[in-house]
């Protein structure tokens, strides 16, 4: 066959709407980096931001950027522990094999990549650290267990599939502004008057739950429609990446090696941990990042053997955790650069000051996702921008529960195109980002519009 031919071949393959993003594919594909130098060159970016729409010299940029580099630090802790407890209890035994079992569910190619972009949303919704680690596990899984069956699985779609299912993690339990919103003395109190915000106002209100329903709706349809299909080039799983998880189980041979190969340390402590937070609930205590953390905690404690397995688990998680950790400074550092430079109050007050009423809340959804980019942590995110559009918020009317999903809906929003929280994903699959960010473009430009009219809906 000549090669125009065959170009006319690839030209006509898939349905209208992967044809379209083809350009996208390709570009991403030649030309964006890891993560590391994404954040490295996102730092001068912001730089150079600063010098032409700010007065700021850059001798005190260069100091904002230092001093922002330790900003946050607790705040990481918990986020540090989110990822790592995440990728615990979906290694653990029960949950590894619900995933065997799930694997086994999708029965052609189409559903393939829709049932692992729901389960890693349901996932995402308990705690994105779980969500994280269960899209990489279950799109590995649906490859190799699909390939024995002979379906052809387009590998890369499935792991963007298991990625997607992120954009609604702050819709969920593990929601780090409306925690943070509910959480007494938070450093969003000055600008909620020494109030609080219960979750049922955000996360647990009607409108933000048919909300997250809509975006699994929407995003699993685009899905569908970007899928391969039938002769379309695929690249499947060509060797199982499935690791054989290390259960940590060693000899026998002192009465200290009895005590780690003994389910009765884990279990006590697990146990103490769910007393604790029925206790801490029944006093009229509130859900807070800290919680979230300790439940999972629980969670893990119940469910693995013995010490040796937990501590086998903990060591193969933190070198998923690390990349990450790496970065978390690099970001602080931006943080502090925004801040310190006021370009995030520059931002911020661009968007607000063609909003009124009824626009706010979706405006400030579009200026959260535009600060996501260069701040992809949602914590971090919400103690510099929160402040600022809850101050807005409050002078036209609009209700704080707005605004405070308003940023969250826009932190998630980006992630789809910003490489930072993949790295879990990606280093389970084995993967880069620009292998699977042609297709999560399509996802942001799906979820976006969900969350933007669900906004403009509740601020009418």
């Amino acid at each position: 066959m000549s090669s125009s031919n065959t170009d006319t071949k690839e030209h006509k393959e898939g349905t209208a709407l992967s044809r379209a993003m083809r350009p996208v594919n390709h570009v991403v594909e030649r030309f964006i980096p890891s993560s590391l130098v994404f954040s490295i060159l996102l730092t001068f970016i912001v730089v150079v931001l600063a010098l032409l729409l700010t007065e700021t010299a850059p001798g005190d940029l260069i100091v904002h950027w230092g001093d922002g580099l330790a900003g946050l630090l607790d705040f990481i802790t918990q986020m540090a522990l989110i990822l790592l407890l995440g990728h615990i209890l979906a290694n653990t035994g029960p949950v590894r094999a619900a995933l065997g079992f799930l694997g086994n569910v999708p029965r052609t190619e189409l559903m393939a990549y829709v049932f692992v972009f729901v389960v890693a949303a349901l996932a995402s919704l308990i705690t994105w650290g779980l969500g994280l680690v269960v899209g990489g596990l279950l799109a590995r899984e649906v490859a190799y267990q699909g390939k024995a069956r002979g379906l052809r699985l387009h590998f890369p779609m499935l792991v963007a599939s298991g990625f997607a299912g992120f954009v609604v993690w702050h819709m969920g339990y593990s929601a780090s502004g409306p925690l943070t919103a509910a959480t007494p003395d938070s450093f969003l109190a000055e600008s909620l008057n020494g109030q609080t915000i219960p979750i049922s106002e955000t996360v647990f209100s009607g409108w933000n739950m048919l909300a997250a329903a809509a975006t699994i709706l929407v995003v699993g349809l685009a899905l569908f429609l970007i899928a391969p299909r039938k002769g379309d080039k695929i690249d499947e799983l060509e060797v199982d990446l499935r690791e054989t998880v290390d259960d940590g189980q060693e000899d026998i041979v002192t009465p200290a090696d009895k005590l780690d190969a003994s389910r009765i340390a884990t279990l006590l402590v697990g146990l103490l941990l769910v007393t604790y937070l029925v206790l801490h609930f029944s006093r009229g205590g509130t859900l807070t990042l800290d919680t979230v953390n300790w439940s999972f905690l629980a969670l893990i404690m119940l469910l693995v053997r013995n010490p040796f397995e937990l501590i086998a688990l903990t060591k193969n998680a933190a070198s998923n955790v690390g990349e990450i950790l790496l970065q978390f400074p690099l970001y602080a550092g931006i943080l502090g650069l925004m801040v310190g430079s006021g370009l995030v109050q520059i931002f911020s007050d661009a968007f607000v000051s063609i909003s009124n009423p009824v626009t706010f809340g979706m405006l400030a959804f579009l200026a959260a996702g535009l600060v996501n980019f260069f701040v992809p942590s949602g914590g971090g995110q919400f103690a510099v921008q929160g402040p600022i559009m809850l101050s807005a918020g409050a002078e036209l009317g609009v209700d704080p529960e707005i605004t405070i999903m308003a940023v969250s809906y826009g932190d998630q929003w980006t992630n789809m195109i910003q490489p930072f929280w993949a790295i879990p994903l990606l280093a389970i699959a084995g993967l880069k980002m620009r292998d699977i960010l042609g297709y999560t473009t399509v996802v942001l430009i799906a979820s976006g519009l969900v969350f933007a009219a669900t906004l403009l809906l509740v601020s009418i």
